[in-house]
């Protein structure tokens, strides 16, 4: 089952459409000539006026021309982004060298494109951003141009002071693109994670009506193939048996046969299957576990009623089924000899408790259990839900989804020492688990 998703699930895409960059860039180019013409009119104070409309006037015709050249939701790939936010980072440090470097109290924006990578973009694209920005900031600590102070006010800030402005633009890039990269990453990866999960469920619900559709169109055709077979018979009884035709009426006899032996084979099939049909809990355990029995690993089922309660029926819920059998699957790969899945119920709940011999989950995940993407740094149940060594952790978080969406409650422990092992632990109300059919498949 770890497999399922494994060419279906939807790859992150880091493409960032061009619009959304062409705004920004209309909005920089606004504020830039905005607070040029403020300081230069509103304030009387002299600055390089024309050489600073001369810098945003280039950067508004690159605008222009990405706008002419290419559609309006044309996607950039990672690298193409990254140039155009890298020629943002170099067109704001153009503007601060003529109007006083870092001190500067706009240098502050030159954070914004590096964000907008961490938020959008690789990790190794933010780096060579934040890379760029550190050359930058670094020349205008000692070259630019000087703030245009009053004459008989003016300005000096010492260098330790600039030597501390440059530190924290160092700082507050560092700290808050980290930050806005961890957040859109977990975004990302819970999304690919719970569309991996849907697509689970939509596969798990088709194949439950695949075979219900199977016996239902073995059914329609049993009649016509009836007739044929009875008329290739009453052929081959009025046919001589030297005539030329004989042998072909028997081979159109004999194909006939055949097609109804395949037809009853399908028709055998259990009604049950249906999603909406009704199944014992036993009959449910049997079927999640059927699958990984047979692979040097013995499977111990057992069930037991508390309070002479009789045993629940439910309807054949895909996401149940799929989401005991993935951990079923989990406690196998990692068992050593045997797996036990205990399964008790009385009248108010039902548990079902799966476990190995194995090493047990690792300790440094015990919290994070049931979250995508979760691995371990050790060579132990590196993977919860799918192959040691490096997997994406996705086959527990589909479990874990798909069994809470049926009102279950899971916990992950390991078995208290001297023993050695994983244990998973799911409780259903008995009410939640006897409603039949199966959970809804997005659209």
């Amino acid at each position: 089952m770890s497999e399922v998703f494994d060419e279906q699930t939807p790859q992150t895409l880091r493409h960032v459409r061009l619009d959304t960059l062409v705004r920004l860039r209309w909005l920089a180019v606004l504020g830039q000539t905005a607070a040029v013409l403020v300081v230069y009119d509103g304030f009387d104070l002299e600055v390089p006026f024309w050489a600073c409309l001369a810098v945003i006037a280039v950067y508004a015709s690159v605008n222009v021309a990405l706008r002419l050249l290419f559609r309006w939701n044309q996607r950039l790939e990672p690298r193409q982004a990254a140039r155009l936010l890298g020629l943002d980072i170099v067109e704001l440090a153009v503007l601060l060298f003529l109007t006083g470097g870092l001190q500067n109290p706009f240098s502050f924006l030159m954070a914004g494109p590096v964000l907008i990578s961490a938020a959008a973009l690789p990790k190794r694209m933010t780096l060579m951003l934040g890379g760029l920005v550190f050359i930058c900031a670094t020349i205008l600590v000692r070259f630019y141009y000087p703030l245009p102070w009053p004459e008989e006010e003016p300005l000096e800030l010492p260098p330790l002071y600039m030597i501390g402005v440059w530190l924290s633009l160092m700082l507050a890039i560092s700290y808050i693109s980290i930050y806005a990269w961890q957040i859109i990453e977990e975004s990302r990866q819970l999304t690919d994670a719970l569309a991996a999960t849907e697509l689970v469920l939509t596969r798990e619900h088709y194949l439950t009506q695949l075979d219900g559709l199977a016996a239902a169109a073995a059914h329609e055709l049993g009649t016509p193939l009836s007739t044929i077979l009875v008329v290739a018979r009453e052929l081959e009884r009025e046919i001589k048996p030297d005539s030329r035709f004989a042998e072909d009426i028997r081979l159109l006899r004999e194909q006939a046969q055949r097609c109804r032996a395949i037809l009853a084979k399908l028709t055998e099939l259990s009604s049950n299957v249906e999603p909406f049909d009704r199944m014992p809990l036993s009959a449910l355990i049997d079927e999640a576990v059927a699958p990984h029995r047979n692979f040097g690993v013995a499977i111990n089922v057992s069930l037991a009623a508390r309070n002479d309660a009789t045993e629940p029926v439910g309807g054949r819920n895909p996401g149940i089924l799929y989401g005991l059998g993935n951990l079923v699957e989990n406690a196998v790969d990692f068992a050593r000899e045997r797996v036990d899945v205990a399964v008790t119920y009385s009248g108010e709940e039902v548990d079902v408790t799966i476990s190995d011999d194995g090493p047990g989950f690792a300790p440094e995940i015990m919290d994070r259990v049931g979250e995508p993407y979760v691995t371990s740094s050790r060579r132990r149940r590196f993977n919860v839900g799918g192959e040691a060594g490096g997997g994406l952790g996705l086959g527990v978080f589909i479990a874990k989804t798909l069994l809470e969406r049926s009102g279950a409650t899971l916990t992950f422990e390991n078995r208290i020492f001297p023993e050695r092992g994983a244990v998973v632990h799911a409780r259903w109300n008995r009410a939640d688990l006897e409603v039949a059919g199966a959970p809804a498949v997005p659209a």
